[in-house]
């Protein structure tokens, strides 16, 4: 059977994810093709729907969908990031931003200002900051204004031009742009981490056969022990895939949980 995958992240995480589908074609021996000609909200709906077998989702559509009966997805693996901050687990943060020279120095300071999520199935952009604020006992209207960019790096890019005046941008998708543009280090500033939470997960639909989607996951669990696969872990700013339980996604679903009544 022909194989498709895709990510559902942001455009930083395709090279990363295009050159997993070229290693998964030589170890599995199986035809597997990267999938990124449509926007990612279509690519989701995809995944769900089994029209692309394979999938980098976020953590929320990944706990909406266990809540059905007879959900179609399955966790894959967990990427866990190379940074320290990581732990060597399977977890990310929600970098609070603003401009180098905001007045801003706290999460607690934006009470009033401009705030940029990316959109309402984010975890690391939106769900988080609720649970944030359900913690410090305020809702939606801690903010002067709420905006919603599309994007991560939309966002960042809002925060940099003076159209509002924080946002709470994925760690990874982050660093990423560091590395990309390492001058961007010297425009903003990290006021607060929020998380961390739960990694967003690499899922397969249940369609493809068992025996497959094991050696699909073998494949991955293992990446790490590969010359070869340790340089496409590289790109990705990944130190290895962890073998992924349904448990993992429990601190999340507390999160929202917690934040329930918090809208923004």
């Amino acid at each position: 059977m022909i194989l498709y995958l895709t990510t559902c992240q942001a455009a930083n995480t395709h090279a990363v994810t295009a050159a997993v589908a070229d290693y998964l074609v030589q170890q599995l021996g199986q035809e597997v093709h990267f999938v990124i000609n449509t926007p990612w909200q279509e690519r989701l709906r995809q995944v769900i729907d089994g029209q692309i077998q394979m999938g980098w989702i976020c953590g929320y559509p990944y706990v909406q969908q266990t809540a059905v009966p007879h959900p179609a997805l399955e966790l894959l693996a967990l990427p866990v990031m190379a940074g320290a901050r990581y732990q060597d687990r399977p977890i990310y943060f929600s970098d609070v931003v603003v401009r180098r020279d905001s007045r801003f120095t706290s999460f607690a300071d934006l009470r009033g200002a401009a705030w940029a999520y990316n959109e309402v199935g984010s975890q690391s952009g939106y769900h988080i900051t609720r649970y944030k604020l359900a913690q410090i006992g305020e809702n939606g209207t801690f903010f002067g204004q709420t905006v919603a960019s599309g994007a991560h790096l939309r966002s960042l890019e809002m925060v940099l031009a003076g159209e509002v005046d924080a946002s709470a941008i994925d760690s990874t998708v982050l660093e990423m742009a560091l590395r990309e543009d390492p001058a961007l280090a010297g425009q903003i500033r990290i006021i607060e981490a929020l998380g961390p939470s739960s990694i967003p997960p690499w899922v397969v639909h249940r369609s493809v056969p068992a025996p497959l989607r094991q050696s699909i996951r073998r494949a991955l669990t293992q990446m790490h022990l590969d010359p070869a696969g340790q340089q496409i872990l590289a790109l990705g700013e990944m130190a290895r895939f962890e073998t992924a339980v349904d448990a993992h996604y429990d601190p999340l679903r507390q999160m929202l949980k917690s934040s329930q009544n918090v809208h923004l």
